[in-house]
């Protein structure tokens, strides 16, 4: 480990432990805080290449690629056990490790840093949905992200410069209630969680307690997640009463057969191929009813599911 990654590494796990930076990661994609100046090398090359390549940029790894497309990874491990075992001249691609775990462009952030967590890796390759390499993701990537977009919601909340904190108290009527919809499209990862974010964002200017924020924008996003992964298409309502919101989010989808089952943490049936982009770990609705006051799903194969969820207010 060079001395600017330790530097990095306290500040990385206190981005971990931040509630607030882990809510402002559903919101930000990969692609927006990777870096698209990617170093990578062919699979045809040989070992003895990464000599000054390794040297020079002071590197311990890069992802090998056979027409832009992510086919394996080399370390600085891998090169110096080349040298010891004089295998200079054999071809990266049969030294290379082909079991290579990735990040998807369009995937939001938090799911970068659960592989960070999980991993314990100090980078990843981002690739796209036809597995071509188009960035790599630092744990310095993810805070210069942050700091970015912090400065950039603080610009907006500066040029925007009011809030409805007072809403229900300025309006007279006998009942009052704020209805927000957003539709959702199943199976179009580009826009998924644009629902749920932009339901958060009308929240904070209608003046919302930061920590309802939170468990909304959680609960919401994993909902939204799974309209996108299971359904054809869906919608989320969002009813904003005085003392509490209540969310309902209706998809036509194939339904769920065993409600019970699919409430357990950890079981999943997203297809392998969601699994690749890094969605679909079965924690979604185990993780919707834990962030609700109270949490109702109705479901019935073949036409769908509906899932009703309340966050008290006061």
């Amino acid at each position: 480990m060079n001395p600017a990654e330790g530097c990095i590494k306290p500040i990385f796990l206190a981005v971990m432990e931040n509630n607030l930076l882990k809510e402002i990661a559903y919101d930000i994609k990969v692609s927006s805080v990777m870096n698209k100046n990617v170093l990578s090398i062919s699979g045809d090359s040989k070992m003895g290449d990464l000599r000054e390549i390794m040297r020079d940029r002071r590197i311990s790894g890069m992802p090998v690629v056979e027409n832009n497309e992510l086919i394996g990874i080399i370390t600085l491990e891998d090169f110096i056990k080349a040298i010891i075992n004089r295998e200079e001249n054999i071809l990266i691609k049969e030294k290379m490790s082909r079991d290579v775990k990735v990040l998807f462009e369009e995937e939001a952030l938090i799911n970068a840093l659960n592989k960070f967590e999980k991993f314990n890796y100090g980078r990843f390759p981002v690739i796209n949905n036809n597995k071509k390499l188009v960035g790599i993701l630092t744990k310095t990537d993810v805070i210069h992200g942050f700091l970015k977009t912090l400065e950039n919601k603080y610009q907006e909340e500066e040029i925007k410069g009011y809030r409805v904190s007072h809403f229900f108290e300025d309006v007279l009527a006998d009942k009052k209630e704020i209805i927000l919809e957003y539709e959702i499209m199943g199976g179009d990862f580009k826009i998924a969680g644009r629902g749920s974010s932009r339901l958060k964002k009308t929240l904070k200017r209608l003046g919302i307690h930061p920590n309802i924020i939170r468990r909304l924008a959680i609960a919401s996003y994993e909902a939204e997640m799974n309209v996108v992964i299971y359904a054809k298409r869906g919608t989320i309502k969002a009813f904003v009463f005085q003392d509490r919101i209540d969310v309902d989010v209706d998809d036509e989808g194939p339904g769920i057969p065993d409600v019970e089952k699919a409430m357990e943490p950890g079981f999943s049936t997203a297809p392998d191929w969601v699994r690749e982009l890094g969605f679909g770990a079965g924690m979604g609705l185990y993780n919707i009813k834990n962030c609700s006051d109270a949490f109702e799903i109705k479901s019935e194969v073949g036409l769908g599911t509906s899932l009703i969820f309340r966050v008290n207010i006061n």
